[in-house]
């Protein structure tokens, strides 16, 4: 808001529109669209998200945005599209956008050359790079791969699919036919299984998994096609706008006039499964001259052709001719294919009337009869046995012995017509059957290594009717959808963690319940469907029923008469139910559930077709039908589960895709009038949405999409480097190349196989590397500069490891000296240890000698008389010591002669001794005196001291009982205060968890009108939000209400302290808020604009920081990061603003502690750049705020005019009072704000009527006064 940079914003047509944040609402941003100033709307912040600073710019992989969300990503398609860029890559994905239209050169020949073996991103965004990924990584990792190619009908799902089969055979076939089999069994099954709907030209109602299989020499050897769920209702009915299928009307347009004759063939409108939709041939303006008038119906010359730059009837009935010569099909079975297609035709013909007996039953009308004919001769089939099998039905009862009684039972009209629809949707489903069994019959292989799968099928339907077919394909995407779930997210954290790379674990949504409510067993739709089959009277009605009573609560299915839609509420609870999906709701009608969920005909038709004198029909059916089944099944209709069927061919398919490899192609339809360059934001954004693009945005954001092994970097630019640089190993290659570059270190990532990179970081780097000559040389430059440096490293650290081996060999061979030496001298000491022993005893005693001579020295008698006595010992002490020098002397000698030197000695003392004795008797007494006198004062000392002990100790524990107490208070104090806070924090996750479960339940609901919207077609069809409140809904705000009402109960004593609030503050605007706290004298309303404002300030700012920018380096903190995480862990209690002025009655508290930027943190871990971050609290809110950087100019706020930069929490929300020497004294605060000019800056702030009073600015104002 304060820098005005435009955001994206909700759009109900377009998706998103561009505007910028006017004021910031309690949960609600108000928004001004650029294209209409003056004009705002709110928008929820979860609905918001920042825009790129050119809107226009577009990139190739959406990754490479400095944002990543689904508003910038549906901007990059859609300046992308109108440049004709139809594809795009979110990481390894490819989005495809239909262009209705032929871009020339796209996809020719020498497009198809250019993408071989290159890596994704070298190349713009193709479904050739896809393609040729899948075969890479088939090649290198030895596995199999699958490409999913989804999305709606008309996105262009079959059109990817060929061109992923021709870029795979033209690429890496091996030139023989088989090749070309491969490519040509698409128009066959487009032709049989393919149909205009509404909403599509060229839809395939079916779906297929094409396998192309390769050797061991990675060449194409064969392929094979599986099928799924081919919609069988639509050959008996449809819709005024749709056509059946392809092969009808193509046979009826290009079939030979020998053929038509043969086949009796007419006009489209001729035939009932034909003319209840539309008539009209696909054809341009020379191919529909060449069509006969009489096989046009007259809605066709009235109206003219379809047109279609991919479809022409008559055109497309040859090419289908050619591509069948093609695979391999003789004319003989062509002519058997179209048999049976006509006889499917005038089957549809034929009808019925009532008797008129009282027995019941119909019969065939009269002009049926050459309808009947001509199909029992096209079938192979006798004309009566066909009749009463159309109109009777034989059941088989137990009486009548062993093996029953045969009982044809009439039909009537409409069970007739039921026979005769399922009569055709058999003969022709089995024709499709046995036309995919002949295409893989073409491209047969022996052996195969690997294949690569594509995967064609019906994406996320829903219409104004669904029924059976719709629910059985959004089954399917729902387990399609969990499988992209866990392979693109789950796998993709799971390689990161391998690689360990340590990226944050982004959480999807689980559509597990949706899959377990249909396929669970007993209890899922799809059992509850075959039960109802299995009665002897099944209906619809009882099935939805069903369902309804066994799902009452479950989140996913409820009632029709709470759709979006104002037609499917007029749909009876037992008529139908909405499933809600990952994609959104979805309305399915029940009738006719029962029936289609049934694969099996009645015993009579069963046996009249298999009994068929034509050889190809008979053959149909041989595969599906037994003897001893149809004995089972007698007597009543033989149920086959259609449901069951594709549940068990869809796990396959999954288990299949599980064991390969992936690659995913999100197909996108621009409009619904299917034409070209008209792009309609709203519809393609919920189809993003659908395909599970925004969550991979979400991993991709704080991931590595981009990713390469080492020896694959090395080979793809080892020649652009010199020989000298190419002799390196691969790890040290790469990393070599990166240094050299320069690049940043956040950008990439080494793992322990591969190379990871950020989002468009590859693009860049592979740009760098294949530039002009010039730019390389100076990069070959920097690369050698760089392994000289990382070799001269080498040889440094060589060089100290052989410094360190030889100080090692110097400092072994001084130990072995020393060894040597101490044993040595050990030898030596233990053989001359008793004569040194003897000479450092006879030494002793010549020391004390010495004290002798001090003793006679003293002596008033006999002093000369002892003296000779001294020096006669002392001269025989020599003699020893002489003696021990000059012979070997044994221990006991040496101890003899020195007890007898000692004895004399002895003797000798104790002589002087005796006179002594006399002499210092009276000086012994005298000290013995003093001894005692200082013995006395010692113990006076030591009692005095003991006592001062015992008076300390008293001291003490009268001062550690007083501690305990008070901490027993204390703890008393906190147990009663947490029991309180535990009673509140149950009751406010008690509110959270409501509140979640009605987010989740409005964002569904969200979801579902956005679906629904794209259904209606106007809005009036809508139902009013206020009329579509769920009763799961009003059932949660009644249970919201008891439990408000409990609480209530339970905090009254808060409230009486807290009071009643007294302003509704949610809808006044920001600047309304901050003129009132600057200019109100009310205390009350002042105190509930600041906590409003400050509020505000807090989901602002942390808006703000979810949607920062990926390189942002936290330098606009406006508060230390202990501050902010200390507020974010140990939330404030809630207090009113009122509550804290009179509690802390305006306090001026100063704090002070130090910060380091978070960006600097890892930079400089002796924490020189730390400063120091001062704040002054005018009472709750911060008034004063300064920021010392040691790199930088001091910053200085005041309150209101630098509100957005400044500290927005409450001074017990910062838990600055708690932290040890943060407060100083006021003294202090104002000589560093006087210091740095901030009394100056409050004063211009004051003067331009910016500052917000408070208790500075009112200083300051009577100061100056």
């Amino acid at each position: 808001m304060e820098d005005g940079k435009p955001v994206w914003a909700p759009h109900t047509t377009d998706g998103f529109q561009l505007g910028t944040i006017v004021d910031i609402g309690a949960d609600t941003l108000t928004i001004e669209p650029l294209n209409r100033k003056g004009k705002t709307f709110l928008a929820p912040m979860s609905q918001v998200f920042p825009a790129e600073d050119d809107v226009n710019k577009h990139v190739e992989d959406n990754c490479s945005l400095m944002y990543l969300n689904e508003a910038t990503l549906l901007n990059n398609v859609r300046v992308r599209y109108s440049k004709d860029h139809i594809y795009t890559y979110v990481a390894n994905i490819l989005i495809a956008v239909n262009p209705y239209y032929d871009i020339p050169k796209l996809y020719a020949p020498e497009t198809i050359k250019s993408y071989r073996g290159k890596s994704l991103g070298t190349l713009p965004p193709h479904v050739y790079a896809i393609a040729d990924k899948a075969f890479r990584d088939m090649k290198v990792l030895k596995m199999s791969q699958s490409i999913i190619v989804s999305g709606e009908s008309g996105a262009g799902k079959t059109e990817n699919t060929k061109f992923v089969l021709r870029y795979l055979t033209t690429s890496y076939g091996t030139g023989q036919d088989i090749d070309e089999r491969i490519v040509e069994a698409n128009p066959l099954l487009e032709a049989f299984g393919n149909a205009k709907t509404v909403r599509n030209n060229n839809s395939s109602r079916f779906g297929k998994f094409v396998e192309i299989h390769f050797n061991e020499k990675n060449a194409v050897v064969g392929g094979f096609v599986s099928h799924y769920l081919l919609e069988k209702s639509r050959i008996c009915m449809q819709s005024n706008e749709e056509r059946n299928y392809h092969i009808f009307y193509r046979l009826c347009a290009g079939a030979s006039e020998d053929i038509k004759k043969r086949l009796h063939l007419d006009s489209p409108d001729s035939f009932r499964y034909l003319n209840r939709g539309c008539t009209r041939y696909f054809a341009n303006k020379d191919s529909d001259k060449q069509i006969m008038q009489n096989r046009k119906s007259p809605e066709h010359l009235k109206v003219g052709a379809l047109k279609d730059p991919l479809l022409d009837d008559q055109g497309d009935f040859n090419r289908m001719c050619v591509a069948m010569k093609k695979i391999g099909l003789d004319d003989t079975e062509k002519l058997n294919l179209f048999r049976v297609v006509a006889g499917v035709l005038h089957l549809g013909n034929i009808d019925f009337e009532e008797t008129g007996c009282t027995s019941g039953g119909c019969t065939l009308k009269n002009q049926s009869g050459p309808t009947l004919e001509y199909c029992a001769d096209l079938l192979g089939l006798d004309q009566d046995d066909l009749r009463v099998s159309l109109t009777t039905r034989v059941m088989l009862t137990t009486a009548g012995g062993a093996k029953g009684t045969v009982i044809k039972v009439p039909l009537k009209v409409e069970q007739a017509n039921n026979a005769r629809d399922a009569l055709a949707k058999a003969v022709y489903s089995r024709l499709f059957d046995h036309v995919v069994k002949r295409v893989n019959q073409c491209f047969p292989f022996e052996t195969s290594s690997n294949f690569i799968g594509v995967l064609d099928i019906a994406g996320f339907e829903y219409f104004e009717h669904n029924s059976f077919e719709q629910f059985c394909i959004n089954y399917c995407n729902e387990k399609l959808q969990q499988f992209f779930n866990e392979r693109i997210l789950k796998e993709e954290q799971e390689l990161y963690q391998k690689e360990g790379l340590g990226v944050n674990e982004v959480h999807y949504v689980d559509n597990q319940d949706c899959i377990d409510l249909v396929e669970a067993k007993l209890v899922g739709i799809l059992d509850i469907l075959d039960e109802e089959n299995r009665l002897p009277q099944p209906s619809d009605q009882h099935f939805a029923v069903a369902v309804h009573s066994k799902h009452k609560d479950h989140f996913r299915l409820t009632v029709p008469r709470k759709s979006k839609l104002a037609i499917h509420r007029n749909v009876r609870d037992d008529e139908g139910f909405i499933i809600r999906h990952f994609a959104g709701a979805v309305c399915y009608e029940t009738t006719r559930f029962v029936e289609k969920n049934n694969d099996a005909l009645h015993m009579s038709l069963e046996s009249l077709v298999c009994e068929s004198k034509d050889k190809f029909v008979r053959e149909l059916f041989e595969n599906s039908n037994n003897t001893k089944d149809s004995k089972q099944k007698a007597g009543k209709l033989g149920f086959i589960s259609v449901g069951n069927k594709f549940k068990t061919q869809l796990n396959l398919l999954l288990e299949k895709l599980c064991s390969t490899g992936s690659s995913f192609i999100r197909c996108v339809k621009p409009n619904l009038k299917m034409v070209s360059h008209q792009f309609e934001g709203a519809q393609i954004l919920s189809q993003l949405q659908c395909s599970g693009m925004v969550s991979v945005l979400d991993l991709m954001q704080g991931g590595f999409p981009s990713r390469a092994p080492f020896h694959e970097l090395y080979n793809m630019y080892k020649q652009y480097m010199p020989n000298k640089l190419t002799r390196l190993d691969p790890r040290l290659f790469c990393k070599a190349l990166f240094k050299a570059l320069g690049l940043n270190v956040n950008d990439y990532k080494f793992g322990l196989t591969r190379v990871f990179f950020r989002p468009g970081k590859f693009a860049e780097f592979d740009q760098i590397m294949k530039s002009d000559p010039d730019h390389l040389a100076e990069l070959v430059k920097k690369v050698n500069q760089w392994l000289v440096c990382s070799r001269w490293k080498k040889v440094q650290w060589c060089s100290l490891s052989v410094i360190k081996l030889r100080n090692k060999m110097r400092y072994r061979a001084l130990a072995c000296i020393k060894i040597q030496k101490t044993v040595r001298m050990w030898l030596c000491k233990r053989k001359h240890k008793p004569r040194i022993d003897g000479m450092v005893k006879v030494h002793n005693l010549k020391k004390r000698m010495e004290r002798f001579n001090e003793v006679v020295s003293g002596l008033t008698e006999g002093k000369q008389e002892m003296a000779k006595q001294i020096q006669e010992l002392a001269v025989s002490i020599d003699s020893l010591l002489a003696k021990i020098k000059a012979t070997v002397m044994t221990r006991k000698e040496i101890d003899t002669e020195y007890q007898g030197l000692v004895k004399r000695s002895e003797q000798l003392l104790s002589s002087m001794q005796k006179k002594k004795q006399e002499e210092e008797e009276r000086e012994r007494l005298k000290h013995i005196e003093e001894e005692m006198e200082r013995e006395r004062k010692r113990r006076e000392e030591e009692e005095q001291r003991r006592n001062q002990e015992a008076e300390d100790r008293r001291m003490k524990a009268e001062m550690e009982l007083k501690r305990k107490q008070e901490e027993e208070e204390r703890k008393r104090g906190e147990n009663e205060e947490k029991i309180l806070q535990a009673e509140l924090e149950i009751q406010l996750a008690l509110e959270r968890e409501q509140q979640v479960q009605r987010t989740a339940m409005l964002e569904q609901e969200r979801r579902d009108r956005e679906l629904a919207m794209r259904i209606a077609q106007s809005e009036a069809e809508l139902i009013t939000e206020d009329a579509q409140l769920d009763a799961s809904l009003r059932r949660y705000d009644t249970q919201r209400a008891v439990n408000a009402t409990y609480r209530r109960n339970n905090v009254q004593a808060t409230k009486a302290a807290a009071g009643v609030k007294k302003y509704d503050l949610s809808k006044w605007k920001y600047a309304e808020l901050r003129d009132v706290i600057n200019t109100s004298c009310d205390i009350e309303l002042l105190a509930a604009c600041r906590e409003e404002f400050h509020r505000r300030l807090k989901v602002y700012h942390a808006w703000k920081s979810k949607n920062k920018k990926r390189n942002d380096d936290g330098s606009d903190q406006r508060a230390p990061k202990c501050v902010t995480d200390y507020a974010e862990q140990n939330p404030a209690p809630s207090i009113m603003a009122q509550q804290q002025e009179v509690a802390m009655n305006r306090q001026q508290r100063y704090f002070r502690i130090p910060f380091i930027r978070p960006a600097d943190q890892y930079k400089d871990p002796q924490n020189k750049k730390k400063g120091w971050w001062y704040a002054h609290f005018d009472g709750p809110w911060i008034a004063r705020q300064m920021e010392l950087h040691p790199d930088k100019r001091p910053i200085v706020l005041v309150a209101g005019k630098d509100d957005m930069e400044m500290c927005e929490l409450s001074l017990e929300e910062t838990g600055l009072t708690r932290k040890r020497g943060a407060e100083i004294l006021p003294r202090q605060f104002e000589e560093i704000w006087e210091r740095y000019d901030g009394i100056q800056y409050l004063r211009n702030a004051i003067e331009s009527k910016q500052a917000r009073p408070t208790y500075a600015t009112a200083m300051l104002q009577s100061l100056l006064k």
